[in-house]
This record gives C-alpha cells, structure tokens and sequence, in this order.
C-alpha cells in the first residue's frame, strides 16, 4: 500500500488547480486512490481488506496528506468508514466492504429518520460533509430510529444509533460545497427522501462491534480523530519542505541575501519542524498506548482522553507549522501560484472539524482535573 500511494500522491500533486476549479477528485484520482487498498483499509481479512492497524493507517494517511490535502482527507473519510465493518451483520460485510475499489463515506450525525417497512427502514433526511460523495459506492448517514412502533431487525435488536448505508444512485448530492480550502474532497451536503435500507445495512455502534479483534475494539471516534490530525500532519511536513525551498532562492526586495539568510526566518523553520514532528510525537504515543490496551480487552477513559488530546493537540501543532511557513514567506504566500496560501487554507479549514476542534480542550481537561466528565464520544 506504502508503494502505491507513493506512486499516486507525486501524480496528485500537480493538478492543485484541475482539483480545487472542480471541486472534488478527479474520477481517475478517486480511482487511482481506490486502487491503493486504503479507501477500505480497515475491512476485515476475510473479504480481502487489509485490516490495518490504526498507526499504518495515519502513515498512509499523512502521506497522502503531504502530496494532495485532499487526498488524505477522502482517504481518511473512506478508510474510517470501512472500520464499521466491524459493527454490520455479517451477511452484509461482503456486500459493502468487499470489493477491492469500494469508496466509502458519510456523516455519523442522526440528521435522518427511519421509517418501519417490511424487512427493512425507508429514511428521509439531509446531512452536511459529505467527503468524496461524488466518487462513493456507499454513502452512510446517522439516523433517528423509528419511532412507533420500536423496531427489531432481523435478530432481534431494537436500532439505537444506526449509521446505514445508502447506494450511490439512492443519494441526491445538493452542490453546496463553496469554501476556502480542502476544496478537492467535495465535501457537499446530501440528502435522501424514502430511502429503502434493507435489513441489517447498517452499523450500530451502540452495541459495540460484532468483529472482536483488536481493530475492530478501537474506539471509532477515535480513529476518526486522528485520521483528521493525520492529514493536517501531512500538509504541515509539506508547507515545511515548501517554504526551505522558497527561502534559499527568494531575496526579499531590496535585499541582496535570501531568506534563509536572515535569522528570523531561520527561527520560523526551526519552530515549524519543531511543531508538526512534536504533534506527530505525542500522537504515535497515544496510538500506541490505545492500541496496546484495546489488545488487552476495550480501551479506558484514561486513554481515550489522551488519544483525543493527541489529535487536538497534534492538529494545532500542525496549523501553527504552517502559519510560520505562511507568516515567513511574506508576500509570496498570497499569490496562487505559491503552494503554502493552498496549505494555509487547507489545514484551517481541517482545524474546524467537530474531532479535534479546540474546545474539545474544555472536556479532556475537565478529565484531567478529575471533574465529572461525559465520556460519550470520546
């Protein structure tokens, strides 16, 4: 997988502009990444997936992230999804997780509501951040259970906080995707009207997963977190690289030395490398550390805080290299043609995602100060 996403991600990379004028990945991106097994990453052995640990996965991910933002945040959209493979019926895993170029995505949020049907639900709802939708085989959705009367799949389970499955062709993608960076993940808002779900095509993580293997006992949010502060890893590393190469050749106006002449630039590399290989630090910790205890049996609140601080933490970390980079290049930064305006509104716009927003601080630290704290979601 290493050496394929190796081969895509210089490719990607200089189709900045085809991507963000289009506003998604082009279809033979979409396909190209599909081909490098990460869109289904987490899916189980048995339907052919590579079932990877959670610390391969943000390596592909940062990759990826390095060479086309984007890119690494449809891989992390998709990847994450297909870790619910874990969670779904079995006669249903090979259905949706077992072709070698499925494209996964959805928004966990329960902006939907389920109707009662025979053998299955019917569902009508609308929900935003549809990352990589328009190059999906499945898109999922968060909803409401029905209401009257309760309703009991095919095993017996009354539906608690089911993400379901929706095909593409079932899907209305609504076009509202106008924003300031990670423009290529197409991240639109959708909508379904009487969707029909048949029986078992979804994932209800209030059970926990039917799959107990290591993987599949991470918690979710978790991972989901850090696929987040992966990318924003990748597009720091990046800016970093860009803006060494842009201060040995740039000699500000009226000066005869570059811009890796001058010792305030030289602080602003030395504390961007300092920022995003800090972040990346303490984030392969918390992976590690999570990823040891759920071998052990399920991962403790102490741990989950620390794997969601990790992220926050790591994201932050990862926007303060890049703003150095921004800030040191003076006006070069603002013109198109110069990558790191493209790296400064790529990872902003990835520090505003719910995962690793900064007021999740308030409940880690709530955690830390020993307060009652709702460890829902973490």
């Amino acid at each position: 997988m290493v050496t394929a996403i190796e081969a895509l991600g210089p490719k990607t990379g200089g189709r900045a502009d085809e991507i963000d004028d289009a506003a998604r990945l082009p279809p033979d991106v979409a396909a190209g990444l599909a081909s490098t097994g990460i869109t289904r990453g987490f899916a189980p052995a048995e339907v052919g997936g590579a079932e990877l640990a959670v610390a391969d996965y943000v390596d592909a991910v940062e990759r990826l992230g390095y060479h086309e933002a984007s890119l690494g945040w449809c891989a992390m959209i998709s990847c994450t999804t297909s870790l619910l493979s874990g969670y779904v019926p079995e006669p249903w895993i090979e259905p949706l997780f077992g072709s070698a170029g499925v494209t996964l995505g959805g928004f966990a949020g329960s902006m939907g509501q389920a109707t009662s049907v025979e053998r299955g639900i019917t569902v009508t709802g609308q929900w935003p951040w549809g990352s990589g939708s328009y190059n999906c085989d499945w898109i999922g959705g968060g909803v409401r259970p029905p209401k009257d009367p309760v309703y009991l799949d095919g095993e017996g389970r009354q539906l608690r906080a089911p993400f379901v499955f929706f095909a593409r062709d079932q899907v209305e993608l609504l076009d509202t995707w106008r924003v300031a960076g990670l423009k290529g993940t197409g991240s639109t808002d959708y909508a379904v009207t009487d969707a029909l779900v048949p029986d078992g095509r979804w994932a209800d993580m209030a059970y926990g997963p039917r799959i107990d293997r290591t993987l599949y006992r991470f918690p979710f949010f978790g991972a989901l977190a850090v696929g987040v502060a992966a990318v924003t890893l990748g597009i720091a590393r990046r800016a970093v690289d860009d803006f060494v190469e842009l201060a040995t050749v740039k000699k500000p106006s009226m000066s005869s030395r570059t811009l890796a002449e001058r010792q305030v630039i030289q602080a602003e590399v030395a504390l961007a490398e300092a920022a995003w290989r800090s972040g990346r630090a303490f984030l392969d910790q918390a992976i590690a550390d999570a990823w040891a205890a759920t071998e052990q049996g399920t991962v403790g609140d102490s741990a989950k805080v620390l794997l969601r601080l990790a992220a926050v933490n790591a994201t932050e970390r990862a926007a303060y290299a890049v703003d150095r980079c921004y800030h040191g290049a003076g006006g070069s930064a603002v013109y198109l043609d110069n990558p790191l305006q493209r790296h400064f509104r790529d990872v902003h716009v990835a520090t505003q995602h719910a995962m690793v927003a900064p007021r999740l601080n308030e409940v880690l630290g709530r955690a830390r100060l020993g307060l009652p704290t709702d460890f829902a979601g973490l």
